[in-house]
């Protein structure tokens, strides 16, 4: 596992929660901090779009719609909430770049 990969994973918040993509930041000896990813954009609020980051090479990162990272939120999960050890994709180098530039604004 390694940061830029794409995983799904059991993301809750409060009583509920559901399987998503998240994109992996960093990882620790239990636990991996993650950007969730949503395809859910054009009701979303001016403030909330602001932080989503649209990912243009869908298919490198294993994702058959049009997605976006929700860099408002970073999330610490266990590595059991991992449903597959496997990540379904990754970031391209340009999609990282654009990444990097986005959150450096």
């Amino acid at each position: 596992m390694n940061p830029f990969q794409i995983f799904i994973a059991f993301v809750s918040w409060g009583t509920d929660g559901k399987n998503r993509p998240v994109l992996v930041l960093s990882l620790n000896s239990n636990s991996v901090s993650v950007y969730p990813i949503t395809t859910q954009y054009e009701t979303k609020s001016e403030a909330v779009k602001a932080r989503y980051f649209k990912i243009n090479d869908l298919v490198d990162a294993g994702l058959t719609k049009q997605s976006y990272i929700d860099t408002g939120t970073i999330v610490k999960l266990p590595y059991s909430s991992l449903s597959n050890k496997k990540p379904i994709g990754s970031l391209t180098t340009l999609d990282k770049q654009r990444l990097l530039d986005f959150l450096g604004k």
